[in-house]
């Protein structure tokens, strides 16, 4: 009877315990933006980060998203859902980005731009351009991974926005765009053969469309085909400004016809365009479009879709004209399943992993030496020297960011400084083409707190910094809380408890094709042998 009894205590104890990690483990997504709604509907922006370019396609009952990511790596983000509404991140297309020697540099506004993914005889493909090489694409069995190297599909400074398309008779087309800063060229669509195997276009090219007259800027085409049909969606009238259209023909080549099918109308969202349609399971349609939020980035929406005598129409169409205005609420896609689970992407990081979370990214292709996770409840950032000719975190490619994740938030982080040398720093920082940070350095043998902001990085504007705070220990919580409007208010605390406010107040603002990112850096003045470094602890986003 005692051995029962004890038996009985202990499953007792594993059932709470597990009940407990279970509970844990449902409840992990972001504590400041849920686009479920929990009712059976969902509000937009869907993901209230910069996933801008956003495509996405359908495998069986399982949804896959990816990005641009220009010059952050890791690159090309892999996003997966069930239901359209709730999106985890489960890892990268892209390692690295090449030439290596090119990006091996911060890179601001370069490298991957608007990609296109699709789902081939049993592969995925992510075609995307590099708009000073050309258009690449990698492959992979699975959407986790592992992925190929890139390859080159067409060569061609300026070539962007690729979409493959593979016909009913085997045969295969990449449709394109020009970006007018790298070819001399913009508003235009081509389309072009390519081999069946989706690795190599042909030199065939056909413009399709001259959108001056008309579209203002017309760019970032996306490939399907449909009773009949062959449909090119494309965005129009500029990145935050802009509509959706919509061509069409019976031949690949045209000529086309064209509608708009959403744009702004009295609705809030501005410039709604630029994404992916895709089809349900139970055959209901919808479109995933990003809005430009500035700071922000450019935030992912969902759109509900119909077809009306063979066009689409986009959103709600209270006016009955065939062109659709954005929603932000509505009831949530049949997926064939009345609900799944909340997930959102990776926010907050305890570092307890010997892996770097997946929320993270650089400024250009990650060294070594920048930093290493560690099996010991923190992640360690050396501080590296600045490159040469440094003029702000502008030139640094070491900073280690992820995306802002909604409009207000709290981010707070504890850190210890192990600094060995005079002239080393770390800090939290908001960045962009205006920066701000919280900088923690040595100086004659102690540590000193201070704000450090620039404004026009880009344009080597130069830091101003508030008064210094004397800090007595290496241990320290460092917290920065953004209001509507990308306001930010820095704190410092000392005990994790009480927090003192520090500098002035900043507004962020977004970087180069990119939203404002938040993270850590970890630098020093002058080369030597060796380096301090610094402990993070964990990174929390609060409400």
């Amino acid at each position: 009877m005692k051995f029962i009894k004890i038996t009985c205590l202990l499953l007792c104890c594993v059932a709470i315990q597990s009940l407990t990690a279970q509970e844990k483990s449902e409840n992990n997504f972001s504590k400041v933006w849920v686009a479920d709604q929990g009712d059976g509907t969902y509000k937009n922006p869907v993901l209230y980060a910069d996933y801008s370019d956003p495509d996405a396609v359908r495998v069986g009952d399982d949804y896959y998203m990816t990005a641009s990511s220009f010059n952050c790596i890791p690159g090309l983000p892999i996003l997966h859902s069930k239901d359209l509404v709730n999106w985890k991140l489960i890892g990268h297309a892209l390692s690295k980005q090449k030439p290596l020697d090119v990006y091996n540099k911060a890179q601001h506004g370069n490298g991957v731009w608007a990609p296109c993914i699709r789902f081939h005889k049993n592969e995925f493909y992510i075609y995307y351009p590099d708009p000073d090489f050309g258009i690449y694409v990698v492959k992979a069995k699975k959407a986790e991974g592992p992925w190929s190297e890139p390859v080159m599909v067409k060569e061609g400074k300026g070539l962007i926005d690729p979409t493959p398309l593979w016909d009913e008779d085997g045969k295969a087309y990449l449709g394109y765009a020009f970006a007018g800063s790298r070819a001399g060229v913009k508003s235009v669509l081509t389309v072009c053969s390519m081999n069946p195997d989706g690795l190599s276009a042909n030199n065939d090219d056909v413009m399709v469309i001259d959108g001056h007259a008309d579209e203002a800027t017309i760019e970032g085409p996306k490939f399907y085909k449909r009773n009949g049909y062959y449909y090119i969606f494309a965005p129009a009238g500029g990145v935050a400004t802009g509509w959706q259209t919509v061509m069409r023909s019976k031949n690949v080549y045209g000529p086309y016809e064209k509608r708009k099918v959403m744009d702004q109308g009295k609705s809030a969202v501005n410039g709604p365009h630029q994404g992916a349609w895709v089809q349900t399971q139970t055959g209901e349609d919808w479109f995933i479009h990003f809005q430009d939020q500035f700071a922000y980035g450019r935030v992912v929406h969902l759109q509900p879709m119909k077809w009306k005598n063979d066009w689409p129409i986009i959103g709600n169409d209270e006016n009955n004209d065939g062109i659709g205005e954005p929603v932000m609420v509505y009831k949530k896609p049949n997926v064939g399943k009345k609900s799944f689970p909340i997930e959102t992407p990776p926010e907050s990081d305890e570092f307890n992993s010997p892996k770097l979370g997946l929320q993270w990214q650089w400024h250009a292709n990650p060294q070594i030496v920048w930093g290493l996770p560690t099996a010991m409840g923190y992640y360690n950032l050396n501080c590296i020297p600045v490159p040469k000719d440094y003029n702000n975190l502008f030139d640094a490619p070491n900073l280690l960011l992820q995306k802002l994740p909604a409009n207000e938030f709290t981010a707070t982080a504890k850190i210890t400084f192990n600094s060995r040398f005079d002239g080393e720093y770390t800090g939290l920082v908001i960045m962009g083409l205006d920066y701000s940070f919280l900088c923690l350095k040595q100086e004659d043998g102690k540590l000193y707190l201070s704000q450090k902001t620039a404004l026009k990085a880009d344009k080597k504007g130069v830091e101003s910094e508030s008064r210094r705070i004397a800090i007595t220990d290496k241990t320290i919580y460092l917290q920065v809380k953004v209001k509507a409007g990308g306001i930010c208010n820095f704190f410092y605390s000392e005990d994790g408890q009480k927090f003192s406010p520090v500098g002035n107040i900043f507004t962020a603002r977004e970087g180069k094709w990119i939203g404002a990112k938040i993270g850590f850096l970890a630098l020093r003045e002058g080369i030597i042998n060796d380096a301090g470094s610094v402990a993070i602890d964990w990174f929390r986003i609060t409400n």
